[in-house]
Parts: structure tokens; C-alpha cells; sequence
């Protein structure tokens, strides 16, 4: 959607913004997207996973496709080391985000997924790439006018501290959610220093009312959201907009915007409220079982529920694409309007 002439009047949203970016953790919003990926047969081939073609339909879609349509970008903003990634597409939007990981440098080290520092290298390579493709001055245009938004810490507090528990030794969950906030701050001014303006920090979910997470905190036969994942979150969550608002002042630049972008609450109420909104099932996946099931768990061997479209999460972590679709219209406008 790149104009040739950047006098001209952006005919859409899209263009005005020229280009999305994404990084960080897609747990909430994202397909398994941060390693190469292709489509063949109706099958969806991620992360050297084999998905049968519903469940390929569901993690095609979330925060990425739902939104890169809604500017008019393009329909899927493709994965930086997908092997079959064009310099065509470098203009227009490429993800470097990694399912599973943090802002907690122990976090993608434990499941080895790729880490912020890593991701950052590849923004770097990535913008010397599109200077040779475009030149100096319209890749400074594309950085300056592009959106970036930056999703992680759920697995931070599910996975690292609450289920796993290896910072729980170090830290009370005060000061892990500081060691959160210090990471993603760190992240942010890196992504500015290169270039970025208009940077999207998503908080938190309500994590403790994830169907695995009720599984593993909120009792097995009871199930009821673990309340303690929830303050954890919210406890994050408060603390970065504090976090953002200093470090815009520090940064002494008129034009940045650093926003929060809150999807917990938006969630919860999806969640509390399912019926509402034409959900039969809120507490547990469409795919298996649906109370603990998530990744390799969900494959093409696994029985799904038949009808996905009253299930608001299509596995124990990830909603279905309607759930992903209502939180992306909740969320969209709020957040749009703030960071353009």
C-alpha cells in the first residue's frame, strides 16, 4: 500500500500508516508465525508443526491479519524468516514476533524461541535490507510512519514464574513485574533509536481465566480463574503506562508515541460475558479436550468440537478467529486513534 508520491493524499488508513510491524509474544493475538510458514494442501506448516486445516484456518488469522486488513494493508504480514519472504514485501510489513516469548530474557530460554535481543538483530539486518532495496530517505519515511506493535509478558507470568515457578525463587511477583516493565522499556527505546515513532505496548490478559491456566491455578475439577495470575497481570499492567509516560519524557522527542494498549479488559469481559456475545463456551477450547492442550498438543490427530464458532478459544490458550475478531474491533479504534 506504499504511495510512490508522499505529497499525495492517503486515499485510506492503511496508507497514511504505510506499514505495520510486529513484535514479541503471539500468544494472545498471533499465529505461531515467528519462524517460516507456509500453506499447502489446506494444511498449515508453522514452526515444523503439521495443522490440519482447521486449526490452519484459525492460527491464520488474530491481532495480525485482523488488523493489517482493517489499515488496507495487506492480508497477512508475512514472518521475517519465512523462506519465502520477498523484497517486495519488506515495504509493506514483515513480523519478527516469536510465539512464547517475553520480556524476561529466561523466558524464551526455556522453550527456545527467539528472544527481544535476537528479534531486535533481525529489525536491524531488516532495515539495511530495505535501504538497498528503497534507499536512505524512503526507509526512514517507512520507519517514521509505520505502527509497531509489541506483545508479550503473558508467558512471562503463565509459564516462567507461575507454572514453571523458576523466578518465583528470586522474585515476589512486585518485583518480576518490574524486571518485566525494565525489559520492555529497554525494547522500546531500541525500537525508537531506530526510527520508530509510533509504538503500541499491549498489556497483559487476564491470564488466570485461560482455560489451561484455570486447568493448572484454578483447581482441576472446579476450574475457576486463579485469581493470583490475574493480580499478577493487572499488576504488570498498571505499571506501563507509568513506565511508557517516562520514558516518552526522556526520549525529548514531540512526535513519539508510546501507547498502552489494554487488552485485558476487553477480554475479560468477552470471557464473563460470553453469552453476550454468542459464546456458548468460554472456559475451555475447541480443539482435544480443551482444558490444558495448546501447540504441539493441538494437532491433526486431536478431535475438535463441532461447531468452533460458540467456543470463544480454539485451544487452552488462543481464541478461535470470531473470538479474535471481536477483540481486534474492541480494541482497534482505541488504540488506532491514539498512536495516528
Amino acid at each position: 500500500m506504499c504511495r510512490n508520491d508522499d505529497e499525495s493524499q492517503p486515499s485510506s488508513l492503511g496508507e497514511l500508516l504505510e506499514v505495520k510491524r510486529r513484535f514479541g509474544d503471539l500468544a494472545m493475538f498471533e499465529l505461531e508465525g515467528g519462524r517460516g510458514r507456509k500453506r499447502e494442501g489446506g494444511m498449515l506448516f508453522t514452526d515444523e508443526r503439521v495443522l490440519p486445516p482447521r486449526q490452519a484456518e484459525e492460527e491464520a488469522t488474530g491481532l495480525n491479519r485482523l488488523v493489517s486488513e482493517e489499515l488496507g494493508i495487506k492480508e497477512l504480514i508475512p514472518a521475517y524468516l519465512d523462506p519465502n519472504l520477498q523484497d517486495k514485501d519488506l515495504p509493506t510489513g514483515v513480523s519478527f514476533a516469536s510465539g512464547a516469548t517475553g520480556f524476561d530474557p529466561q523466558t524464551p530460554a526455556i522453550v527456545s524461541v527467539i528472544s527481544f535481543d535476537e528479534q531486535m538483530k533481525m529489525f536491524k539486518e531488516y532495515i539495511g535490507r530495505l535501504k538497498g532495496m528503497v534507499g536512505e530517505e524512503r526507509t526512514n519515511f517507512i520507519l517514521t510512519n509505520s505502527i509497531y506493535l509489541v506483545v508479550a509478558g503473558s508467558d512471562d507470568l503463565a509459564n516462567t514464574y507461575f507454572t514453571i515457578g523458576i523466578r518465583r525463587l528470586q522474585y515476589n511477583v512486585n518485583s518480576y513485574t518490574d524486571l518485566m516493565v525494565r525489559g520492555a522499556s529497554k525494547f522500546i527505546k531500541e525500537l525508537h533509536e531506530l526510527g520508530a515513532k509510533r509504538i503500541g505496548l499491549f498489556g497483559v490478559a487476564p491470564i488466570g481465566c485461560l482455560p489451561s491456566q484455570r486447568t493448572l491455578g484454578g483447581g482441576i475439577l472446579v476450574r475457576h480463574c486463579a485469581e493470583n495470575y490475574n493480580q499478577a497481570a493487572q499488576m504488570f499492567n498498571a505499571k506501563v503506562p507509568v513506565a511508557l509516560g517516562s520514558l516518552k519524557s526522556s526520549l525529548n522527542d514531540a512526535k513519539a508515541r508510546l501507547v498502552y494498549v489494554d487488552i485485558y479488559n476487553p477480554l475479560l469481559d468477552l470471557i464473563q460475558n460470553h453469552e453476550k456475545y454468542g459464546f456458548a463456551v468460554a472456559n475451555k477450547g475447541c480443539c482435544a479436550t480443551g482444558n490444558i492442550e495448546v501447540s504441539i498438543l493441538c494437532n491433526k490427530f486431536s478431535e475438535t468440537c463441532p461447531d468452533r464458532s460458540v467456543y470463544l478459544f480454539w485451544d487452552s490458550y488462543h481464541p478461535t478467529e470470531r473470538g479474535y475478531k471481536i477483540l481486534t474491533d474492541r480494541v482497534l479504534t482505541k488504540f488506532l486513534n491514539d498512536l495516528v
